[in-house]
């Protein structure tokens, strides 16, 4: 009887090992993220930290902004990260240039970006002789900037002077000033600037261009030895936005956090624009990283040849999408 209850012991024990070692090893699963630009477009990744979407998924994720797109790259192509949440600017620029980086979810499938002028300036036409302001040449504001004046008939090369001003705040100083005659910013922003007297003269998002503004990025490599892992980064993200668009007050909360910001109609402003532009279906489009394959062109060959399907893996939200998650979250 002794031998046997030992006998029957031992075997639960060992049972008991080949459960619990699995779901130890399910519940320290990490991810480490980094977010870019402290702007609305990467309100997704704050409401994921903030209300624990990946905890609840079994993740331990490290959620962290880094200083600039450049710089998230080098840490996810070193494997210090394994995702990085920018724009397909980032993408294009490294895998071009050999990396093999990988959008799997957009987030702002087009620009967002309004652009700002003096109160004197009531039509698109007078930006003609006149000089505006970005943030810095060939950031994603910069091109945004451009391909808009293009798509309602200006030059920004010829007909305008567009030069690197600096951050919001130092934008709108240089046109009190009147140094600048036009800008482009995102919400909050442009209650700042309405609060000055300027002109909220055009919001390129109303222009419908295809570009990830902001996307999940990884590397192929990665997708290879933790899809599991970053299919739950996909759902996390996605649930994030449903957030976004279904709890305004509470998202106001996360923004105001993040944007160290108080004011309260700009915070309405942000989230309800925010809202609205992120996907239901956040699928990472072909024609989103053509128009910089486009843009880049003229200037490398390899843009030229460039297959912009290559750039995205659809899998993950598809088969989340085929799955009924999203279908759920929107009936609820």
């Amino acid at each position: 009887m002794g031998r046997s209850k030992t006998f029957i012991l031992g075997t639960i024990l060992t049972v008991s090992t080949f459960v619990t070692v699995p779901f130890l090893a399910r519940a320290q699963e990490k991810v480490r993220i980094g977010w870019t630009g402290i702007n609305p477009a990467a309100s997704p990744a704050w409401v994921v930290q903030d209300k624990g979407l990946l905890r609840k998924l079994g993740v331990s994720a490290e959620i962290i902004n880094i200083s600039s797109s450049p710089i998230a790259m080098q840490a996810l192509l070193a494997g210090e990260l394994d995702v990085i949440v920018s724009s397909v600017t980032t993408l294009v620029t490294s895998r071009l240039a050999g990396a093999d980086t990988i959008m799997i979810q957009t987030l702002v499938p087009t620009f967002v970006d309004h652009i700002v002028t003096l109160p004197s300036l009531t039509d698109l036409r007078q930006l003609k002789g006149k000089s505006g302001g970005v943030n810095r040449a060939g950031s994603t504001s910069d091109l945004g900037l451009r391909l808009a004046l293009r798509r309602v008939g200006i030059d920004p090369e010829k007909d305008t002077n567009i030069v690197t001003a600096g951050d919001a705040p130092a934008r709108l100083a240089a046109m009190s000033k009147g140094i600048l005659q036009f800008t482009i910013m995102p919400e909050p922003f442009v209650r700042e600037a309405e609060k000055l007297g300027l002109r909220d003269l055009l919001d390129t998002g109303s222009l419908g261009i295809p570009f990830h503004w902001n996307a999940v990025l990884t590397r192929q490599s990665t997708i290879a030895t933790r899809r599991t892992t970053l299919a739950k980064v996909v759902q996390a993200n996605t649930e994030a936005i449903h957030f976004i668009k279904t709890n305004r007050n509470e998202s106001k909360a996360i923004f105001s956090k993040y944007l160290n910001l108080k004011d309260s109609e700009a915070l309405e402003r942000a989230v309800v624009a925010y809202g609205k532009i992120f996907p239901e279906v956040p699928v990472p489009s072909p024609e989103g990283v053509k128009t910089m394959l486009d843009d880049l062109a003229s200037r490398n060959p390899k843009a030229q040849v460039a297959d912009p399907r290559q750039y995205v893996d659809q899998s993950f939200v598809r088969e989340l999408e085929s799955s009924g998650f999203i279908k759920r979250l929107y009936e609820k």
